[in-house]
């Protein structure tokens, strides 16, 4: 249970920073699901806190190509 509530608060955190940055990017855009994908794979490699995890998908939403997506 506390795996899933640092991985959501991270991937929410991650979403609405970079959002807030893109506000051309919808909300149900497909970045989201890789993002969370991104994440869990993250969380399963190695076990981070809400705020790393978050710096990670940060990160990983700026390297991915915007006409991919």
């Amino acid at each position: 249970m506390v795996d899933e509530v640092v991985l959501t608060n991270a991937m929410e955190t991650a979403w609405t920073v970079y959002r807030a940055r893109h506000p051309e990017v919808g909300a149900c855009d497909s970045r989201r699901c890789l993002l969370q994908r991104h994440l869990h794979r993250r969380w399963e490699e190695r076990e981070s806190d809400t705020e790393e995890l978050a710096s990670f998908g940060i990160a990983y939403l700026y390297r991915l190509p915007r006409d991919e997506c």
